[in-house]
């Protein structure tokens, strides 16, 4: 046990990312041996709210273990007070609450011109449950993500890389961990007329490469002007919101590829703004 621990403590940023994928894929797994793949999107979203939760056991439980296992209660009182740093001035807020939607609403609207299939989500007849769960989920994935993200894997890897070469390993390696939920869960939802396996290499090179390395790298930004775990809460409470709320209902295949595609290009414009503009 005792050389486990040294291990651990001796490389903690990975012994954190082998712990979050093996428990959030591995609740995955389980969760489709029970009640298997959604066929549709009314059962990808009957099952949306249990799919997060066993995503996020991930970086929750792996977060929290770690900070007591490299860092003790001194990490945990770090913690705490990140967490409640609420006063960074009111623009830092805007930053936090406006960033995704200022990407999803102008893209999703410009596609809605030319065709019906990128509607907004929360305009549709179940919009309003729609926007419901938006909300509970963002608060959810807001809070048990960044315990793990911001709250234990950033931190120690800023004592090392640069906060853009920081926020681009933390994206890829968001991004794969998505993969399992986003790709693999709902893969028979959205994979119309794409064959599947074609679906599956698309859509993760889509999360590997789309739109979360961009917006951790913007997270990074705004986190280093800060230091407030809080901010970070709602500024990924706000992706989650956008990207639930304003999804098609019923957009598939390549429609759902283009969608894909537009928004991290314009998130990667903006991350590319923000990097020249701040030299990160």
């Amino acid at each position: 046990m005792k050389a486990i621990n040294d291990l651990i403590r001796k490389n903690p940023v990975l012994s954190y990312f082998v712990l979050t994928f093996l428990i959030s894929w591995g609740a995955i797994l389980v969760l489709i041996a029970f009640n298997g793949m959604p066929a549709t999107t009314a059962e990808a979203n009957a099952q949306l709210l249990v799919a997060i939760v066993a995503m996020l056991g991930g970086p929750l439980i792996s977060g929290l273990l770690m900070i007591g296992l490299v860092d003790g209660r001194p990490g945990y009182r770090a913690l705490l007070a990140r967490l409640c740093k609420w006063r960074v001035g009111w623009q830092w807020y805007a930053v936090a609450l406006l960033t995704a939607p200022a990407v999803f609403l102008p893209v999703q609207f410009t596609l809605s011109l030319f065709s019906p299939a990128y509607q907004f989500g929360f305009l549709g007849p179940d919009g309003a449950s729609l926007a419901i769960m938006a909300i509970i989920s963002g608060i959810m994935v807001g809070i048990c993500e960044e315990i793990g993200w911001f709250g234990f894997a950033i931190p120690k890897m800023r004592l090392r890389f640069t906060p853009l070469a920081t926020g681009l390993i933390i994206g890829l390696l968001w991004g794969l961990w998505h993969i399992m939920a986003n790709d693999i869960w709902a893969i028979k939802t959205y994979s119309g007329d794409i064959p599947v396996v074609l679906y599956a290499v698309l859509t993760g090179l889509s999360y590997l490469i789309g739109q979360l390395p961009p917006f951790r790298i913007l997270m990074v930004w705004a986190y280093e002007r800060t230091g407030s775990l809080l901010l970070m809460v709602v500024m990924h409470f706000s992706l989650t919101a956008c990207s639930i709320s304003f999804a098609s209902q019923t957009a598939s295949g390549w429609q759902v590829f283009i969608y894909s595609l537009s928004i991290a290009a314009a998130f990667w414009l903006l991350a590319g703004v923000v990097v020249r503009a701040k030299k990160l």
